[in-house]
């Protein structure tokens, strides 16, 4: 039941994430979470290395698109001065957003991956949709909303449930 919720890769951060590896693999584009994936919830802009990040996914020549629960003044602050096409209140999990963000991209399921800090939101969505999906450690949890924070208490409980059943692995999963 709760496989669903297992990611197919889980990495630290995106820095940790092997392009090219990607690349190989016939991916061509990510949609991605905003607040706690690639910056903290509270920070309004992008670091300077996820800016030289975003550079090297884009020179890779992946597309990229912002996938993310939060409202348009949020969302639009952080992606406008990136150049980013984003997809704003967009309901995670529901598939609305991802076929969305499919179009956004002009590209298959088979070529695009999911990248996001929640199981409940960016794995469950990307899964439900075939799309492959790369869970990252959150980056600020402590400045999480409510949703946020009800979501990460259930993703515990989760998490023990797969700990027993010997399905939760480090690094790449089935």
């Amino acid at each position: 039941m709760f496989e669903r919720l297992l990611p197919h890769l889980r990495v630290n951060s995106v820095y940790d994430i092997q392009l090219d590896e990607l690349y190989k693999k016939g991916v061509r584009g990510i949609i991605t979470d905003l607040d706690n994936t690639l910056v903290g919830a509270r920070e309004p802009l992008a670091t300077p290395q996820l800016t030289t990040w975003l550079e090297q996914v884009r020179d890779y020549g992946f597309k990229v698109v912002i996938v993310s629960n939060n409202n348009r003044t949020r969302v639009s602050k952080f992606a406008d001065p990136l150049g980013i096409p984003f997809i704003h209140a967009a309901r995670k999990p529901a598939n609305k957003a991802f076929h969305k963000a499919l179009s956004v991209l002009g590209l298959p399921v088979e070529q695009t991956v999911v990248l996001g800090d929640q199981m409940l939101t960016d794995v469950l969505g990307g899964k439900r949709m075939g799309l492959y999906t790369i869970l990252v450690t959150p980056i600020a949890p402590a400045d999480e909303g409510i949703m946020t924070r009800v979501n990460r208490r259930i993703e515990r409980f989760v998490l023990s449930r797969l700990r027993k059943k010997g399905t939760w692995y480090e690094g790449e999963t089935k």
